[in-house]
């Protein structure tokens, strides 16, 4: 029965649990299961949803869970609520470890939009040849652009509909400045789309963006729930869940 659940899928996620599992602490860090081939993080595993705030605050009362720390990825924007609530339903204590959003330098070009249809309405008008990196989920948003060209980078194919104009790039970061740049200049891109994922394991594109005058459109990310307790690195979060177990 863990001491911890780590609601995961990052690589935030991926290192907290490095930290934390050294034999002192009993964890298990779950994965929505949305990626075919994801990344797992040492010590157990479990794959799939909980089936919402009750069936998560069941799962945390039903294995004597003590901590959660949901290291989800800022744009999954229903787990967070969700576990807010079950864990003060359960009380079980949470934190939240979320990477700081990225933010524009003085070369940057950003468009901000707060959603991924204001995205889509600003590359209708703004046409050109467009680098599509929010995830295959969202891409079914530009399904309906007809003139514009995207290139499409993904982990896993998106099973949605697809704008006429396209081509997938089945990849997975990090990036390096250089290999966005290439990427840029190859395929002529003169817009690029992302959502404010943050961190640094794919923001190289605003760099090689930056460098050749590209516009960005930058997808904020959605309101978190108020007054949460949360930690921005993996360190942090350790030392904060190990105080935790030590408090209870």
């Amino acid at each position: 029965m863990p001491d911890v659940l780590v609601l995961g899928g990052t690589g935030e996620a991926r290192a907290v649990a490095a930290s934390l599992v050294d034999g002192s602490v009993d964890l298990v860090s779950s994965l929505a299961g949305r990626v075919k081939d994801p990344r797992l993080p040492v010590g157990e595993v479990r794959i799939g949803g909980f089936g919402g705030r009750e069936g998560l605050a069941d799962y945390l009362r039903g294995n004597g869970v003590r901590v959660v720390v949901d290291a989800t990825h800022p744009f999954a924007a229903r787990i967070t609520p969700n576990a807010v609530a079950a864990c003060s339903d359960a009380g079980v204590a949470y934190l939240r470890l979320a990477r700081p959003a990225w933010e524009p330098g003085p070369s940057d070009r950003w468009v901000r939009v707060p959603d991924i249809d204001a995205a889509a309405t600003v590359v209708a008008a703004r046409g050109g040849r467009v680098f599509l990196t929010t995830g295959r989920q969202d891409v079914s948003a530009f399904a309906g652009t007809d003139d514009v060209w995207f290139l499409i980078r993904v982990v896993d194919a998106p099973d949605t509909e697809l704008p006429p104009h396209h081509q997938i790039l089945r990849s997975r970061g990090p990036y390096t400045v250089e290999s966005e740049r290439e990427l840029l200049e190859h395929h002529a891109i003169d817009l690029l789309v992302t959502k404010n994922s943050g961190g640094p394991l794919t923001s190289a594109k605003l760099r090689a963006a930056a460098e050749r005058g590209i516009e960005v459109v930058v997808v904020d990310r959605p309101k978190e729930p108020p007054s949460i307790d949360a930690r921005s690195t993996a360190e942090d979060a350790a030392e904060w869940v190990r105080a935790q177990l030590r408090a209870r």
